[in-house]
């Protein structure tokens, strides 16, 4: 009986009749864009939308913008399942979706103003940009936004990122359990993502106090592919003898896992007796050939469900603070790691430099 009051009171406040007071406050998208402002302002007034479920979408259409490469699977495999996870949080609503490309950094501004200027879009979702102008833009034009897999420097915007530095930190630790001290990491630091999974493994380095030395625990690439992680791993090793090779590598990406155990079958060198592997991903290669690779596996679809609940909340608290939520991932244990066995085990602490931190 109570919130049958509440909701005759919000409508003899707004002016609209119960039952459009009942399709908005249910998430029904057949409620014109100023009766829904007017009935959620009125509910929030009276403390309505405080008692319904976190779980109803109260946005009839919401923008997605993401790379181009984001809607082919065989281009970027981890922005397309984000938007799968995306669609999976509205598909039991009446929310359309509607996508509009926008590359990571020179992004097309008079496009993305038309877009959002739309008054049939009443929120967004921007993927992967990097575009401080595009962030601005955003706070400008009010609607409710969120970033996922990137984040707004101003703190203006809500934001959702997998945990990139614990996910890679986790990994690193769980080679340094197993008596690994001699690892190297492969990665491309293309963008700020990386450098954070990078920092990840740098700080299980210091915990375990360990010197994480450039020359010799990294290589860097300009991108993913398997072939340039072959090239590069080549040439690593080309500068060392078989006695001074890692004990374990560190892929951040999977097809860059892949690329390396191509490299180390050219020189005959087995995985995991002679060298352990593993890569942070987990979504591209579940297995290289016979071996399972073991993974710091980093989440996509969770990314996209909440950034619909944080888009929620923006509505339901349109006064609570700007947050960056960090979503954790968790590790897959294959076969492609084995414990370092004791001719290659040294000790935490090296002299090779005085420092915790090499490069």
């Amino acid at each position: 009986m109570a919130a049958r009051l509440k909701i005759a009171e919000i409508a003899r406040r707004t002016g609209l009749s119960i039952s459009t007071v009942s399709r908005v406050l249910a998430g029904k998208a057949n409620t014109s864009v100023r009766a829904k402002q007017l009935v959620l302002d009125s509910a929030r007034a009276e403390g309505v939308l405080d008692q319904i479920s976190p779980g109803r979408v109260f946005f009839s259409q919401i923008l997605v913008f993401a790379p181009a490469r984001a809607f082919d699977v065989r281009e970027d495999v981890f922005y397309y399942r984000m938007l799968q996870g995306i669609r999976s949080a509205v598909e039991a609503h009446e929310t359309h979706l509607s996508y509009c490309t926008l590359e990571e950094e020179g992004c097309d501004t008079p496009q993305f103003l038309k877009r959002m200027s739309d008054p049939a879009v009443e929120a967004a979702l921007i993927i992967g940009v990097d575009d401080p102008k595009i962030y601005e833009l955003t706070a400008d034009i009010g609607k409710p936004c969120v970033l996922i897999n990137c984040r707004d420097a101003e703190m203006r915007l809500d934001a959702v990122l997998p945990d990139h530095q614990q996910i890679a930190e986790c990994t690193a630790n769980y080679l340094i359990s197993l008596g690994h001290r001699d690892i190297v990491t492969m990665i491309c630091l293309r963008r700020f993502t990386l450098e954070r999974r990078l920092n990840g493994i740098r700080e299980a380095y210091a915990t375990h106090n360990m010197v994480f030395d450039e020359s010799r625990n990294l290589i860097t690439t300009s991108g993913f592919s398997s072939q340039e992680a072959a090239q590069a791993l080549d040439a690593y090793l080309d500068l060392r003898k078989p006695d001074d090779y890692p004990t374990a590598i560190i892929c951040v990406g999977d097809f860059m896992a892949s690329g390396a155990m191509d490299a180390l079958k050219r020189r005959q060198i087995n995985v995991p007796a002679d060298i352990s592997l593993m890569s942070i991903d987990g979504f591209n290669l579940g297995s290289i050939g016979e071996l399972s690779l073991s993974s710091g596996i980093v989440p996509r679809e969770e990314l996209g469900q909440e950034a619909i609940a944080l888009l929620q909340r923006r509505v339901t608290r349109p006064e609570a603070p700007v947050c960056n939520l960090l979503v954790c991932g968790r590790l897959a244990l294959g076969n492609s790691v084995r414990r370092a066995g004791n001719r290659k085990l040294k000790p935490a602490v090296s002299t090779r430099n005085h420092g915790l931190y090499g490069g």
